[in-house]
């Protein structure tokens, strides 16, 4: 089976119905650890504020799939050559298709190539094994573990991991290659 193919680009005020839709779904919205039901307006003014007034350190990209919104990819922080990796994919429907790690991989292509950052960094829930698994494909080393956290009602914690440029360059030259 071929992986999806994923493109990101700005998020736009067109796509707020999407993101405020994708509130409806409560597997998801306890995943994303995001607050089910808000009201359609204030979930609606919330997601267009940050549209039009977006964060300055934080790049959220939607992720499209054959023209269809299936998540986004955050970079976020405010070091000049790092940044946090973060990704969703919605609603809880598609996940299993390899859009998780897509979107990642597409993320990291931004990071270390348009941006030029010299390290990715990301959080996974350890109890949450299919995103331990998309950041472990993607050649990110495990650093270590955080503090204790609830996943699903599930006691748990979060797994840090990390990837340099190098490290990246290399793992694509392998894929490239053919050799895993």
């Amino acid at each position: 089976m071929r992986p999806p193919s994923v493109e990101l680009r700005p998020l736009r005020e067109s796509d707020v119905p999407v993101l405020v839709g994708w509130e409806a779904d409560e597997v998801f919205c306890a995943h994303a650890r995001w607050r089910p039901h808000r009201p359609y307006a204030e979930a609606t003014a919330w997601w267009r504020d940050r549209i039009v007034s977006p964060d300055p350190f934080l790049l959220r990209l939607l992720a499209v799939s054959n023209g269809v919104p299936v998540g986004y990819a955050d970079l976020h922080g405010d070091e000049p050559d790092a940044r946090e990796l973060g990704y969703l994919i919605a609603p809880s429907a598609r996940w299993g298709e390899g859009l998780g790690t897509a979107t990642a991989r597409a993320a990291l292509a931004r990071a270390f190539g348009d941006m030029r950052l010299h390290r990715v960094w990301a959080e996974a829930v350890e109890a949450n094994a299919a995103s331990v698994q998309v950041l472990r494909r993607l050649g990110m080393r495990e650093t270590g573990v955080g503090n204790e956290e609830s996943f699903l009602g599930q006691p748990s914690r979060y797994v840090r991991f990390e990837l340099l440029r190098e490290e990246w360059e290399t793992t694509r030259q392998r894929v490239r290659r053919g050799v895993s």
